[in-house]
C-alpha cells in the first residue's frame, strides 16, 4: 500500500515540468536565483536597487556572468556586482549539485502551493540563507507570486491539443489538526508544435468533475 511517505510529490512534480515544459522551469529558475541574487545584494548595501536611504553603505555597479549546469539546461547567471566589496552567491556556485536540486525543489513548490512570505522564508532557509530581512522576503514572495500567478492563469492558445492527459495523486496532508486526503491533478497536453506542455496543476478534495 502506497502512503503519504511514499511519495515525494516535489520531485514529481519537478519530473512533469522538466518533461512537459522545460522552459517554463528555466525561466521559473532562472528568475528565483536573480530574485534572490538581488535581495541578498540589496542586504549588502543596506538599502534596495536604486532606493534611497540613509541607511545604505553601498550600492550596485553592473553584473558578471557565470554558467550554472542544471537538469534544464546551463542558464546565464548574472551576478550582481559592488561599487565596495565584492558579492558572490556560495550557495549557488560552490555547492552545485545540492543547490541544483534544493532550487528546482523551491521553484516546484512555489509552482505547486503559490508564493506567500512565509513560505518563501521556510524555501530560502533550506539554501541556508539566513540573512535576509522579513521585508526583503516579502518582496521576493511577491515578485516570483506574480510569475506563478500569470503562468497558472495563462490563455492555453498553444493548441489545438491533439492529446491531453490527465492524472491525479492522492495525498493524506494535516489540516485544521486532521489528517485528510487530498488529490493533487495534472493535466497534460501535446501542443501545434508537437511539444508536451503543462496545462494545470491544482490541489483539490476530491477527483471529480467538479475537481477537475
Amino acid at each position: 500500500m502506497t502512503t503519504a511517505h511514499d511519495i515525494d510529490l516535489h520531485q514529481i512534480l519537478t519530473d512533469r515540468l522538466t518533461g512537459a515544459s522545460p522552459d517554463l522551469l528555466r525561466e521559473l529558475l532562472t528568475l528565483f536565483i536573480h530574485t534572490l541574487m538581488g535581495a541578498e545584494a540589496d542586504a549588502l548595501c543596506g538599502a534596495g536597487y536604486g532606493q534611497r536611504s540613509d541607511e545604505r553603505t553601498n550600492s550596485r555597479n553592473g553584473y558578471r556572468h557565470r554558467d550554472f549546469d542544471t537538469r534544464v539546461g546551463t542558464l546565464d547567471v548574472a551576478i550582481p556586482k559592488l561599487r565596495s566589496g565584492s558579492y558572490f552567491p556560495d550557495w549557488l556556485l560552490e555547492r552545485r549539485k545540492r543547490a541544483e536540486k534544493a532550487l528546482t525543489t523551491v521553484v516546484a513548490t512555489c509552482y505547486l502551493l503559490g508564493v506567500s512570505t512565509r513560505r518563501m522564508d521556510r524555501l530560502v532557509d533550506t539554501l541556508g540563507i539566513t540573512s535576509l530581512s522579513k521585508s526583503q522576503v516579502s518582496v521576493m514572495a511577491k515578485e516570483l507570486d506574480t510569475q506563478v500567478e500569470a503562468f497558472r492563469s495563462r490563455p492555453l492558445d498553444a493548441g489545438p491539443y491533439t492529446f491531453v492527459a490527465a492524472d491525479a495523486l492522492v495525498l493524506k496532508v494535516r489540516e485544521n489538526g486532521r489528517v485528510v486526503n487530498v488529490h493533487t491533478l495534472v493535466a497534460v497536453g501535446v501542443n501545434a508544435e508537437g511539444y508536451r506542455e503543462i496545462l494545470g496543476v491544482d490541489v483539490t478534495s476530491s477527483e471529480d468533475g467538479a475537481g477537475w
